[in-house]
């Protein structure tokens, strides 16, 4: 049995104590296939869709809080709770394409960090990703998650060269402006796959797993916590620290969402036309910083990428086990010793491995990047759904159903998903007519 945390210390109060798995939620969603996908946007289409990061803000916060209390209140994970109201088929095939989603965003985020590792130091991008891979596997087996992701935090710092360059390269803040809060359409299908892709990105579902799985391990090895429904007399502590840490992670990843955005409109995109600038090597992206760093601009940018990979990967391959692992009620845990859950532990080292090898059959990063967000995408309107049906099942989370402004926001990120990705099917057929 996993060793629990003997201090009596409760975490639901002050602001940095609120900080915690959605803090980590935020920044792992500013991964490598963010990047690409806010870079390929900002350079394809300017500012056109920087609308959606101020859209999508309220909206990935209401979901993501969503997951946070699931997790509290009822101390399991998505894919457990799922078992408890829906059929075993239905858990089977979301858990499925969760899977496939997060395989395919592992083996490009690989990709596009070996690609980047390899534009600075040279060599072979396949061998930097091979050894990325066994780098965050061996992590993932012989270090507590925990206690390794507070020193790669730093090299996320690099994003915010992002920011920085905002403020160095000449934007025209009317113009970005009124792109941030006037939505604009375009019939075309790259436009409605370009929505779709930073949709899928900013709304990721292994995420939704991810922060549900954390709230209840920080339950499971905390002494003083117990899930809501048998002590809860500690909701209203929790619910504040959760919607504090939840909105404190997606405003930072919003935030160096909408500078690469920006940034990349600025000094990447043509014109022209939106289909006359793509990104098609990290070299290309790496480019949007060069007003900043000059030189060092394919070192910083190296830096994001490896960083956010390392950080992401861990959440990518674990999600899909916590996911498997509810399914099967097999035991599952990061802060566990492999031993003492193989099957879990199985399942990340099958995720990771599957990733490796789809580097082999000649991926082109930054396109792979961009399409796993698109997956992503599609996938993630079913698993919102049945997030919301959980959140507000009284025979899941008992007296504590969600607040209107969480259901309300919920179900309108679940909507604008499903829309988002039936117009991008739609037009994709029409196109081929």
């Amino acid at each position: 049995m996993a060793q629990r945390n003997n201090s009596e210390e409760p975490r639901e109060r002050g602001f940095i104590h609120s900080l915690g798995p959605g803090l980590i939620t935020g920044a792992a969603d500013d991964d490598p296939s963010g990047i690409a996908t806010y870079s390929q946007v900002g350079a394809q289409f300017g500012f056109s869709l920087l609308w959606t990061m101020v859209f999508t803000f309220p909206l990935m916060a209401a979901i993501q809080e969503i997951c946070g209390r699931l997790g509290r209140i009822t101390g399991a994970g998505v894919a457990s709770s799922l078992q408890k109201r829906y059929p075993r088929y239905f858990v089977f095939a979301l858990v499925l394409l969760l899977c496939a989603a997060n395989v395919f965003n592992l083996g490009a985020d690989l990709a596009a960090m070996g690609d980047a590792a390899a534009t600075v130091a040279g060599g072979k991008a396949l061998a930097f990703a091979v050894g990325f891979g066994a780098l965050s596997l061996a992590l993932q087996i012989l270090v507590p998650y925990r206690r390794y992701v507070r020193y790669l935090r730093w090299l996320t710092f690099g994003l915010f060269a992002y920011v920085a360059a905002v403020f160095v390269v000449h934007v025209p803040w009317l113009e970005a402006l009124r792109s941030a809060v006037w939505p604009h359409f375009e019939r075309s299908s790259d436009y409605w796959m370009a929505l779709v892709a930073v949709l899928g990105t900013t709304l990721s579902p292994y995420l939704f797993f991810w922060q549900t799985a954390q709230e209840a391990e920080e339950v499971r090895l905390r002494v003083a916590e117990e899930p809501l429904t048998r002590k809860p007399a500690q909701a209203d502590g929790a619910f504040h620290r959760i919607a504090m840490d939840t909105r404190t992670g997606m405003a930072f990843s919003n935030l160096v969402a909408m500078a690469i955005i920006m940034t990349t409109a600025v000094t990447l995109h043509a014109h022209g036309g939106a289909s006359s600038t793509t990104i098609q090597t990290a070299a290309d992206a790496a480019r949007a910083l060069k007003p900043i760093a000059g030189r060092f601009a394919y070192l910083l940018f190296a830096l994001g990428i490896v960083g956010t990979g390392l950080l992401a990967i861990p959440v990518l391959a674990g999600s899909a086990g916590y996911a498997v692992a509810g399914m099967f009620g097999w035991t599952g845990s990061l802060e566990r010793k492999p031993k003492k859950a193989p099957q879990f532990y199985g399942v990340i080292a099958a995720a990771t491995i599957v990733g490796v090898a789809l580097d082999f059959i000649g991926l082109n990063p930054i396109r792979a990047l961009y399409w796993s967000a698109v997956l992503n995408g599609l996938v993630a309107a079913p698993v919102m759904f049945a997030v919301m049906r959980l959140g507000d099942d009284p025979n899941i989370v008992g007296r504590f159903r969600l607040p209107g402004y969480l259901r309300w926001g919920g179900w309108l990120a679940t909507a604008v998903m499903f829309l988002a990705s039936v117009a991008f099917l739609a037009s994709s057929l029409l196109s081929k007519k």
